[in-house]
């Protein structure tokens, strides 16, 4: 039976790949599922960013006994995997990313912290806000602080750079939505062409919310992709 592990992204938790985890297992995949500190009511730890997630994605698999799992990394989530997949080129299976953003710059960053400011979403977007809350408790709104500190932290330095890609040896696919206003197909490309053993999939008439995906099209590019 094929082990694959699901990963949610930004500001996002495991329970948002419930129904792919559902339909991956109709067809006899084991998924597994976690949620990085600080989201989906997991405490955070002292350290927050791509570093941190990366080492509790290793740990997850340590601890769960499983042996080169498959990877689905839903837009940070794929970010994580193939950041730890360049310095362990043996605790992974195949990867598959949907809707990761891999360009970072500065100006880029300021752009994307712009949607997470929480007064703004508190008095223009409160069933947001609501949801928000729902999924990751109280500590919301410092979800979204520590998330904007992230990215001012990929633009100054982006982890995913050319020399991280080299060393990444994996099966890897990589996805875009079609119509994903955040991710753009030139950087979706650029990445692909980077990694060793890489491959590239759209998802038509899908947005870059993960909830806007065709589970059964998902389903099928991420079976025929690591069988």
């Amino acid at each position: 039976m094929q082990s694959i592990i699901l990963l949610h992204g930004a500001i996002g938790a495991a329970d948002q790949l419930e129904p792919l985890a559902k339909e991956l297992s109709s067809i006899g995949h084991k998924t597994h599922s976690l949620n990085f500190s600080g989201h989906g009511q997991t405490p955070f730890k002292n350290n927050f960013g791509i570093a941190q997630f990366a080492t509790e994605l290793k740990l997850f698999i340590e601890e769960n006994n499983l042996s080169q799992p498959n990877i689905f990394g839903y837009s940070m989530g794929g970010y994580v995997a193939l950041y730890l997949a360049a310095q362990y080129q043996n605790l992974m299976g195949c990867i598959i990313t949907l809707g990761t953003k891999f360009e970072w710059s500065p100006e880029i960053a300021q752009r994307e912290i712009k949607m997470l400011d929480s007064k703004t979403i508190l008095e223009k977007v409160p069933k947001f806000a609501e949801a928000l809350e729902k999924r990751h408790g109280k500590n919301w709104e410092l979800l979204l602080k520590r998330t904007g500190e992230m990215m001012i932290d990929l633009g100054n330095n982006n982890l995913l750079n050319a020399a991280i890609f080299s060393k990444i040896q994996n099966k890897v696919m990589i996805g875009l939505a079609d119509n994903d206003s955040m991710v753009g197909e030139d950087e979706t490309n650029n990445a692909a062409s980077k990694i060793m053993s890489a491959s590239r999939y759209t998802l038509q008439n899908t947005k870059h919310p993960i909830e806007s995906v065709n589970l059964n099209g998902l389903r099928q590019v991420i079976s025929s992709f690591i069988r």
